[in-house]
């Protein structure tokens, strides 16, 4: 066999390994789309397994936009995401400036530090973080629910943001200084620029388990008009029953907003690793 056919063989193989990899990743959504696609529970556990809708009907998102309160739910998970992950970057970028770019003692400590309390489970801090917001009347809010998904997400923000810091020459912000800019200036105007692609990813990751928590939110809110959309969906666990059509539904559409924001981001990284860093 020649090179060529080697390298041909190669490049099929690959496709090959590629392919079956993307259908296993995409097999459990598209299940739950043709699930949220059938009219009725009895279609979904009929047997033998009927995969494809017939009709196709949008009873369930139907049911989830009008009859439920799925969109304000939806509403709710936007708004303690977008919080939690603006408030989490931007305290973490401080946090990881200082860490980066000063020396301290203990700063080493103070990392693993960060490190291990993401190892601590969350239900073990249940009883002070309840008796904390009780005691600021802010169990039911939407604000403390933010405030909390904040603090769960600035030790990992941090710990990964100090990586892009440490990779951005210290000559960028000496060239700052020089030009008349103070920390805050070089910071914020050259440096934040050339990282900004880990910025986002680090938004991302931060609105996405925002977005995705169910621990805390089942815990301190039980008002319905607060619930955001993992206790939503949960809701639809019934004791002797589970409404799958409805549930695919609602987690279809819950979907939408990271995909959008992942579809903006994608964009946004790519312009970051040349924006700011070069000057005139």
């Amino acid at each position: 066999m020649t090179a060529a056919s080697k390298k041909q063989v190669w490049r099929i193989l690959k496709f090959v390994v590629l392919t079956a990899f993307l259908v296993l990743t995409m097999f459990p959504f598209l299940w739950m789309l043709l699930t949220s696609l059938k009219g009725s529970q009895g279609e979904i556990y009929t047997f033998p397994v009927k995969y494809l809708p017939d009709p196709v009907s949008l009873v369930n998102y139907g049911a989830m936009l009008w009859k439920g309160n799925f969109a304000r739910y939806l509403c709710n998970s936007f708004f303690t995401s977008s919080v939690a992950a603006a408030c989490s970057v931007f305290i973490s970028i401080l946090a990881s400036y200082v860490i980066s770019r000063f020396r301290f003692r203990f700063k080493n400590v103070l990392l693993l530090f960060f490190l291990v309390t993401q190892m601590i489970p969350m239900f073990i801090m249940l009883a002070p973080l309840y008796q904390m917001l009780g005691k600021m009347k802010m169990l039911n809010n939407l604000y403390g629910l933010a405030m909390l998904y904040t603090n769960m997400m600035i030790p990992f923000s941090v710990v990964t943001l100090c990586g892009f810091f440490d990779g951005v020459p210290k000559s960028l912000e000496e060239a700052a200084w020089i030009d008349g800019c103070g920390y805050l200036q070089a910071l914020f105007q050259v440096i934040v620029p050339v990282i900004m692609p880990g910025i986002a990813a680090t938004f991302i990751f931060a609105f996405i388990n925002s977005w995705n928590e169910l621990f805390m939110s089942v815990m301190f809110i039980d008002v319905d008009k607060f619930k955001t959309i993992p206790v939503g969906l949960n809701a639809l666990i019934l004791k002797y029953d589970i409404k799958w059509g409805e549930m695919a539904a609602g987690t279809i559409m819950s979907l939408i907003p990271t995909m959008c924001l992942f579809t903006f981001a994608q964009k946004y990284m790519i312009e970051g690793l040349t924006a700011g860093s070069v000057k005139g």
